[in-house]
């Protein structure tokens, strides 16, 4: 949640360092939020902090309006047409967390070719006109890794649970994951799931994962990615909502 108050909070640093903040009155400029998902915690999360800060600034009058809109089901065809449909409506800026760093990239070139400001955070996009806004989440992928190898220094097998399929974060992070695999090779990744950073989709796919394989191969530790729950067990953190166990028997 911290962590998403940051991420908010940078990009709306980024808006009022934009030529349309240098007006003397911003009071009848309109923002957006285009949410690629918001089916986990850490996104609701995300949502109530943009309505209490947005909420404050329509309130004071720095702004008219701060509208959220999110997409069903991370489809990056249905955010590319709702941020075409935040152009037609005027909005003079536009907040993104994107459902894929490419797949929208025409929709922010219109928005920006528009007169329009784009900030994406989180799930960012690789348009060059946009703001992006973004952790290394990268290494934090692979400090958990990392952090197993002291815990688990004979290695085993890891069983990873990703997030969103498609995002940028998701992405990064498992390349990070990867990568740690490299600089300790007695780990193995030996089965990949997605998870949506949800704890019920993530709880389905592990057990979904473990009838498949229990034959095969039984699992020294789990790289997940859903909310961390008390545990005597080892624990490395990713994101704010993330974490790893290992499992000795």
């Amino acid at each position: 949640m911290k962590k998403s108050r940051m991420l908010l909070a940078t990009a709306a640093l980024c808006l009022a360092m934009t030529p349309m903040a240098a007006q003397a009155d911003t009071s009848g400029k309109k923002i957006a939020l285009s949410n690629n998902y918001a089916g986990n915690s850490w996104r609701q999360a995300m949502l109530t902090s943009w309505e209490k800060v947005t909420g404050a600034a329509v309130k004071d009058g720095k702004v008219a309006a701060a509208d959220a809109f999110t997409t069903a089901e991370n489809q990056a065809t249905e955010q590319a047409a709702q941020i075409q449909n935040m152009i037609l409506q005027g909005y003079d800026a536009i907040v993104v967390n994107a459902a894929s760093p490419t797949a929208l990239n025409g929709a922010i070139k219109e928005a920006c070719d528009a007169g329009i400001t784009v900030v994406s955070f989180d799930g960012i996009v690789t348009e060059p006109c946009a703001w992006r806004i973004a952790v290394d989440f990268k290494e934090m992928g692979r400090s958990q890794v990392e952090y197993l190898s002291g815990k688990l220094p004979d290695g085993g097998n890891l069983l990873e649970i990703r997030g969103l399929a498609g995002v940028f974060v998701d992405d990064e992070i498992s390349a990070g994951i990867h990568e740690g695999v490299k600089q300790f090779p007695q780990f193995k990744i030996a089965g990949s799931v997605h998870g949506d950073w949800a704890q019920d989709v993530a709880q389905k796919a592990v057990a979904g994962q473990a009838c498949r394989t229990s034959s095969a191969w039984s699992p020294r530790a789990v790289t997940a990615t859903v909310r961390p729950r008390p545990s005597p067990l080892p624990i490395a953190r990713c994101r704010s909502s993330s974490w790893a166990i290992a499992k000795t028997s």
